[in-house]
């Protein structure tokens, strides 16, 4: 070996041996108080609870201390910008809903993507196409098959600048016909008009609409994942259907702002993965949420996020959708 190669392989060693006291002490250092859990809508619907029983069980099998901080305002860009301008020293981190990711092609937002740092893909379920009992579709296959006769007739109710919009958008075109999308600010609105007969149709996440559906005060129609979800086992997805679309879900992530030491980020990520996977905490998230655990790695979310927004923002910028 040459002198200079010899030098160099020393160099570097000693800097792998250097590191690894800075890592522990980085891991030993944090938290430094209380952490704060970052999210960007109001109570109700099913991030702000995930938080909390995130944070709660975590506070049991750490001794942390999480607070819990709604942020709500502009689907959720007001709180994203908060965390996305935080110090990035492990304390501040944010758990949101999968609309997070479909914000920069809808708006000019004060913050970059690269500004949240992707920690985990927390968890996911099939969006739920429903309607009235008095409405005459026992499925949605029979909704499209009316939609064609009456074009621009039938309505929907649905988030505006969601996965929903695109999703319906992109099923409108490959599966020729036109509806009338009404737009809404939450589940909880998209609900009550369902239930009221005020939509012809509605899509939105499951825990907005599944107790609705054993009174008989609402039909599901279809699920929109790959396959039928446990709550709903008699319900066929849209592609069992014949239904030509992308498998959708809605789905719930964590992120911290850039540049928190990754020490820090895998610490969290490997305590939340616990806190998700333990027995009392899954229950709860399938009773309540229906949700399927994911506890993802930074590296596969990061992957998720960037394929979802590929496929998102060509419906956006194809089909000239706007947020508003």
């Amino acid at each position: 070996m040459s002198e200079v190669r010899r030098r160099a392989v020393l160099a570097g060693t000693a800097g792998a041996v250097l590191s690894v006291p800075r890592i522990l002490q980085a891991q030993a250092d944090w938290p430094k108080g209380p952490i704060k859990f970052i999210v960007p809508f109001p109570p109700g619907g099913g991030t702000d609870p995930i938080a909390r029983i995130i944070a709660a069980k975590l506070g049991d099998t750490t001794g942390w201390q999480i607070m819990v901080e709604n942020k709500p305002g502009a689907a959720g860009v007001i709180g994203a910008a908060i965390a996305a301008k935080s110090p990035p020293d492990g304390q501040t981190w944010m758990v949101t809903f999968d609309s997070h990711i479909l914000s920069p092609g809808f708006n000019t937002l004060p913050y970059k993507d690269s500004d949240l740092f992707n920690v985990m893909l927390i968890g996911r379920a099939p969006l739920v196409i429903t309607c009235h009992p008095d409405r005459p579709y026992n499925n949605f296959a029979e909704a499209v098959a009316d939609a064609r006769k009456r074009p621009g007739k039938l309505s929907i109710g649905m988030l505006s600048a969601s996965q929903s919009l695109l999703m319906m958008t992109y099923i409108g075109k490959e599966n020729d016909f036109d509806a009338n999308f009404i737009f809404y600010k939450g589940g909880g609105p998209i609900a009550q008009d369902a239930l009221a007969g005020v939509t012809d149709l509605a899509i939105t996440t499951l825990v907005s609409v599944t107790p609705y559906f054993p009174t008989g005060k609402l039909r599901p129609l279809a699920t929109t994942g790959e396959k039928r979800p446990p709550v709903l086992p008699d319900t066929p997805t849209l592609s069992e259907q014949g239904i030509k679309a992308y498998p959708t879900y809605s789905w719930w992530g964590l992120y911290a702002p850039a540049g928190t030491p990754r020490p820090i980020v895998d610490r969290m990520n490997a305590e939340v993965a616990k806190a998700v996977r333990s027995a009392d905490v899954t229950q709860k998230f399938v009773d309540q949420i229906h949700l399927e655990i994911l506890a993802s790695s930074p590296e596969e979310f990061a992957s998720f996020q960037k394929v979802e927004q590929e496929r998102w923002f060509k419906i956006i910028k194809d089909n000239g959708i706007k947020g508003d």
